[in-house]
């Protein structure tokens, strides 16, 4: 069919590494770019990622963070703008990635996969928030909870968090969820290109739930509100995207029921 031609002429292997030159250079500018400005940043940056555990110790006497190395908090900062460079930078970096496939792609493999790419970024600020808004208040104040004002002749026990730990801890959630939210896009493009199919999706259900909870429990810090947390949407998603499956091979056998019924109309004609 027309629509089937490809966009792109020709290259030499020159010209393709040229291309490949130059949207790289743009990925790594901008990604700079964006890591000098985090950097700037950084302090307003940490203190939001902070705002969750300030918000369950601000009423407890002495809480305070700390750093117990020189240079600790000036590497939290670059930590900080790292991260956030990476996250603010993704759509540029995504959009050359794009920009140097597209015009070896059909148009019809444009369409299939253009929808995935803008998916990937949404759904991990989507597991971000979750972390953020839902996960964070309630671990923070489960581990809270194991502070003791030292009655009875017995020392008290306080949490001092150190900003690198919690910066490492907070990047490991929020990795973690973003990670796992990008289940139906995995699963979707293993649908796309035939590997998986909705039936295959729907009898590994089970499998699919012991493997999700293993994977809450190795990317996350072992308490339950996290691996539950993280577990719980990571299967909702799942069942979403054996719905997202279906849709898929639906739309399929009606495009192959079109393209017979084209094929016997132009041997009618004939």
């Amino acid at each position: 069919m027309a629509e089937d031609t490809q966009d792109e002429t020709k290259m030499p292997l020159l010209d393709h590494l040229v291309e490949l030159r130059s949207r790289l250079i743009w990925a790594v500018v901008g990604f700079i770019i964006c890591f000098f400005i985090a950097f700037y940043f950084a302090e307003y940056i940490f203190a939001f990622l902070v705002r969750p555990l300030a918000e369950e110790m601000g009423s407890r006497e002495g809480a305070r963070m700390i750093y117990t190395a020189l240079h600790e908090a000036f590497f939290t900062y670059v930590k900080v703008a790292f991260f956030t460079a990476a996250f603010v930078a993704f759509p540029l970096i995504a959009s050359q990635i794009w920009l140097f496939v597209a015009p070896g792609l059909y148009k019809n493999e444009k369409k299939a996969f253009l929808p995935f790419l803008i998916a990937t970024p949404a759904l991990f600020f989507l597991g971000g928030a979750l972390v953020y808004y839902l996960i964070f208040p309630m671990a923070w104040e489960f581990f809270l909870n194991f502070q003791t004002s030292g009655e009875n002749g017995a020392l008290p026990i306080q949490v001092e968090p150190k900003v690198g730990e919690y910066l490492s801890l907070v990047m490991q959630l929020i990795f973690a969820f973003g990670l796992g939210f990008e289940l139906p896009v995995l699963l979707l493009l293993l649908v796309k290109a035939r590997i998986l199919s909705a039936q295959a999706l729907a009898e590994k259900r089970r499998y699919a739930i012991v493997g999700v909870f293993i994977f809450a429990a190795v990317l996350t810090p072992p308490d339950i509100i996290s691996q539950i947390g993280l577990a719980i949407p990571i299967i909702l998603l799942y069942e979403v995207s054996i719905f997202g499956a279906r849709g898929i091979e639906k739309k399929r056998k009606e495009n192959n029921v079109e393209d017979v019924e084209g094929d016997l109309d132009l041997r009618e004609e004939n």
